[in-house]
């Protein structure tokens, strides 16, 4: 089995699933760690009645607790959709290492409020874009259930 970006976005993708299942907003994140799972998170925004609980916040949270670290150099996260301000903040102070997400969030995306400002930590890197039509239909399958 080959352990690249496709394989940890769709791992990501099953916890969107989980969300879009349990009436949340369909964003699922996993943490990598030395090609290995380390969390999962998918929003609970809803079930917890926090404005806070989102797939990222849920997934680096699972991750701190599991290494007893605040940062995260070395890992990968993996997420479903462009991260929004507040979980770029979370990232840039945890030192992840690399961010993955598949689609834009035209909306709610941090390139919305920074632009072309970097709102990561200086040595993360970003890709994006990896599954992206998947992800995307993931959203627009749940707004459209919605309306």
């Amino acid at each position: 089995m080959v352990f690249d970006d496709t394989y940890f976005m769709k791992e990501a993708l099953r916890q969107a699933r989980l969300a879009f299942d349990a009436g949340e907003v369909p964003v699922g994140a996993v943490v990598v760690w030395d090609n290995k799972i380390i969390s999962r998170g998918h929003n609970q925004v809803e079930q917890l009645n926090d404005s806070t609980a989102h797939a990222e916040m849920l997934a680096l949270t699972s991750a701190f607790n599991l290494l007893g670290s605040k940062y995260l150099p070395e890992a990968t996260l993996y997420v479903t959709v462009e991260p929004c301000l507040m979980c770029c903040g979370a990232m840039y102070w945890s030192k992840l290492g690399r961010i993955v997400f598949g689609t834009a969030d035209e909306k709610n995306g941090y390139k919305r409020t920074t632009g072309n400002n970097w709102p990561f930590h200086q040595k993360a890197e970003l890709s994006q874009g990896i599954l992206a039509e998947e992800c995307a239909q993931l959203m627009k399958d749940f707004f459209i259930a919605r309306r």
